[in-house]
């Protein structure tokens, strides 16, 4: 059987551990597109610390390539998982970065990102063309450039988004295909959900509470539970403002959702959420489609939410000042 064709764009922390998982699994051959650690990983390959895969030095997929490939017909890619960051207020968008090497109606894209609406300017963009939720529960960053550091095992959701014009048995054999080609190196744990709103909105209240909290006050997860105040004034009422919007756009979480988010970042682990390593980096924060969008949400449905409009205000204003830094005036 031929192997997929995979185009991997953001090999950070967690697309680098998809790669190496969809490679080890070898029903695919990965081609990852590579910014700023291009030169180190090109020369050098990744250096990986794995609590899945163990240590490994100089590994790299089967392409490392510096730009988006222009789509082949003779031999297009079967999967376009982007990993990237979803920063929606700068350009260029990844509905156009990835825009080159989509085949019409077959290249299936794969969204492992996080937060709400990621997928309507794709769709929007690309009508026939299949696309799946990624929803990853793994602690992976690069702590530097081509030095991969993964804390957590890799589990990830895979799901459908609605689809306008596809039949319903054609997205869920997409989704269960993916799960497949991604599962097959029986090092992560990763399902076919279909529920991709319920599954995204639970997700959401860790992203769209812990992650800018930590953000704004420079507190890992631990640090910040041990904080009474915090957890009592910002923390817990931020996730049961999310919980009420979701509820009210018809997702019911259950009724231990907060208690369990917590006790899945425990204490111990110090865990710094993606926007804070962001922060530190000098990086932009994806606080549009984290934040933004369950605010925008909340309007829509009448639900108030005054912590995650204060959070979302205050990650504007941070979003400012890293976008000045680098010359963004826009």
């Amino acid at each position: 059987m031929a192997k997929s064709r995979v185009l991997l764009v953001g090999a950070g922390g967690i697309g680098t551990v998809a790669a190496l998982n969809l490679e080890h699994g070898e029903l695919a051959s990965v081609s990852c597109v590579l910014r700023s650690n291009f030169e180190v990983v090109n020369e050098k390959g990744f250096t990986i610390d794995s609590c899945d895969h163990g240590q490994l030095e100089n590994w790299k997929p089967t392409e490392v390539l510096k730009r988006i490939p222009t789509a082949d017909s003779n031999s297009p890619f079967d999967y376009i998982v982007c990993c990237t960051k979803n920063i929606a207020d700068v350009s260029p968008a990844l509905v156009d970065i990835i825009s080159p090497a989509v085949t019409d109606k077959h290249t299936v894209i794969v969204l492992i990102q996080n937060g709400l609406n990621i997928e309507r300017p794709i769709l929007a963009r690309f009508p026939d063309n299949i696309v799946l939720s990624g929803v990853s529960r793994a602690d992976a960053h690069e702590i530097k450039p081509g030095h991969i550091q993964q804390k957590q095992p890799d589990m990830l959701n895979i799901g459908v988004f609605p689809h306008p014009n596809r039949p319903v048995h054609d997205l869920k054999r997409a989704a269960e295909d993916f799960v497949r080609v991604y599962s097959a190196s029986g090092r992560t744990k990763c399902k076919h959900e279909p529920n991709v709103g319920l599954d995204r909105w639970t997700k959401l209240v860790y992203n769209a509470c812990l992650n800018p909290i930590c953000t704004l006050t420079g507190l890992d997860t631990g640090s910040l539970q041990l904080h009474e105040h915090s957890m009592v004034t910002l923390v817990r009422p931020a996730m049961r403002e999310v919980v009420s919007v979701a509820s009210a756009g018809g997702y019911s979480l259950p009724d231990d959702i907060i208690e369990r988010t917590l006790a899945g970042n425990p204490i111990e682990q110090r865990i710094a959420p993606s926007m804070l390593v962001d922060l530190r980096k000098g990086n932009l924060i994806e606080h549009e489609n984290i934040l933004g969008e369950v605010v925008r949400e909340a309007r829509a449905v009448g639900v108030d939410t005054p912590v995650l409009t204060m959070l979302y205000n205050l990650c504007c204003s941070v979003q400012y000042r890293l976008k000045l830094a680098r010359g963004i005036t826009s």
